[in-house]
């Protein structure tokens, strides 16, 4: 018998098994997932990936990247996003491909001998697709922990309203060239939507400082005085400032404060606002 004639044959044993297979391959991933997937959303899935895979076998696809596989492969893009974006991990994703394999094995006593090399390329078949939806899988992942690292970086890098016309962003932690960038563009916006002429940036909470972040820092300072603002900087450690000496990081024209209550002090008297002392501070 050709192989034609064994893959027709394979395929006549699907279609004619189909409801019995589909139903024995709900029930094999079911019990892998728990109860994270609904019973009717696993249905829907497998059962119209097995019916997508039948007719492309049917159609003689041999290869998983061909026009015949495009509805195979749309389906398990959709499948194994939903997988990702639910928290499963790569291999409970895999296990909706492979577990056909497991299905199919007693299902082939019942056709011709000869459905055995038909059954051998249908199982390297779907051991690509299998590598196909891990693929698919990771790059979902890759892209939802991308935008959940995005999300953390403006939550973290918040710019505050201390005054009317003064404003300061409070750095805690690792600053590095991504989020430094992110600090120049919150702060530059605020002091457009706040019309504020005074800006603090405190690095009380900032660990240590290389040459990049330094420089990324007086840039930000830069840009806010063509703006129209004037910057402090609050906060140096005597790290810090021992790094930025070491550096040869010039920081010529541009207010230091030890703590931000001292820059917020300069801010307000560059602001015009008069401060008076009083036994227990000033007000």
């Amino acid at each position: 018998m050709s192989e034609q004639a064994d893959a027709v044959d394979l395929v006549d044993l699907l279609s004619v098994e189909g409801e019995d297979l589909a139903a024995a391959w709900v029930r094999e991933v079911s019990g892998s997932l728990g109860r994270r997937v609904s019973a009717a959303e696993l249905e829907r899935e497998l059962r119209e990936l097995y019916e997508a895979l039948v007719e492309a076998l049917r159609q003689d696809a041999v290869d998983v990247h061909s026009e015949q596989m495009s509805e195979v492969r749309a389906l398990l893009t959709e499948l194994s996003r939903s997988r990702a974006r639910k928290g499963f991990s790569p291999t409970e994703t895999a296990i909706s491909v492979f577990a056909l394999k497991r299905v199919l094995e007693p299902v082939l006593r019942k056709g011709s001998s000869e459905s055995v090399h038909a059954y051998l390329q249908l199982s390297r078949l779907l051991d690509e697709l299998g590598l196909f939806t891990i693929e698919t899988y990771t790059q979902t992942r890759d892209a939802l922990i991308t935008a959940q690292a995005e999300q953390l970086l403006e939550l973290s890098t918040p710019v505050v309203r201390l005054w009317d016309g003064v404003i300061a962003v409070p750095l805690v932690g690792t600053l590095d060239s991504a989020r430094t960038q992110v600090v120049m563009e919150k702060l530059l916006q605020a002091l457009v939507d706040t019309g504020s002429e005074q800006a603090i940036i405190d690095i009380t909470g900032v660990p240590a400082v290389d040459t990049q972040v330094a420089q990324h820092l007086l840039k930000t300072i830069v840009a806010a005085r063509l703006m129209g603002a004037e910057c402090t900087v609050s906060g140096i450690s005597p790290q810090i400032a021992q790094t930025i000496v070491a550096l040869g990081i010039e920081f010529e024209g541009i207010a230091t404060k030890a703590s931000l209550a001292d820059a917020l002090k300069l801010a307000l008297r560059r602001s015009g606002v008069d401060l008076v002392a009083h036994r227990d501070g000033l007000r």
